[in-house]
């Protein structure tokens, strides 16, 4: 936009600014400096800097949705192979049965696990933090847990630690240990 005080910008000159930009952005990159510039224009005029907002009425552009890519059962048998250990093929199958994330399956305690029906209980994220819900396993799951649990000797109360882990960061560990060891494998 050149060397151009705040004051004087409009909501035209800015629309303007975004459309040549636009065709350089892919629409989340966009969207992504749309927001930047309202909250831009938002602080200035909490600050008494400029009198209106013209950003206020810009809109994001529609992001298409995207549908989400899965798996083929050949990159799942892959991935299993890549697992060398007890604690790779517990973490894995949890993950591939539940559809949990790896940064909701690090979280997770011993205590959550009920073996009887094959469940594990979660709080929810973000808006529904407080929230419990219930993910079921699969029989190979609860099989590569059991496993797993079996072999530890450690009286720690979560249910993925890796042997380099201490208490403060145990949960890193295990992320950190399963990306390392599934790119290592070239999966």
């Amino acid at each position: 936009m050149g060397n151009i005080s705040i004051q004087e910008l409009s909501t035209n000159s800015l629309k303007v600014y975004l459309g040549k930009a636009a065709e350089k952005l892919k629409p989340s990159s966009l969207g992504h400096r749309i927001r930047f510039i309202k909250s831009l224009f938002r602080w200035a005029q909490d600050e008494n800097l400029i009198n209106g907002n013209p950003a206020s009425k810009i809109k994001e552009p529609k992001l298409e949705l995207r549908v989400p890519k899965y798996l083929s059962e050949e990159e799942i048998e892959h991935l299993r192979e890549a697992c060398h250990t007890t604690f790779e093929n517990a973490l894995f199958e949890f993950m591939y049965s539940t559809g949990f994330r790896i940064g909701e399956a690090i979280t997770l305690d011993k205590a959550s696990i009920n073996f009887s029906n094959q469940s594990a209980i979660v709080l929810g994220k973000g808006h529904k933090e407080h929230k419990e819900r219930e993910v079921y396993f699969n029989t190979r799951c609860e099989i590569w847990l059991k496993r797993y649990l079996n072999e530890r000797n450690d009286h720690e109360e979560a249910l993925f630690v890796t042997t380099r882990a201490t208490p403060s960061n145990k949960y890193f560990s295990s992320k950190k240990h399963y990306k390392t060891g599934s790119k290592e494998n070239g999966h």
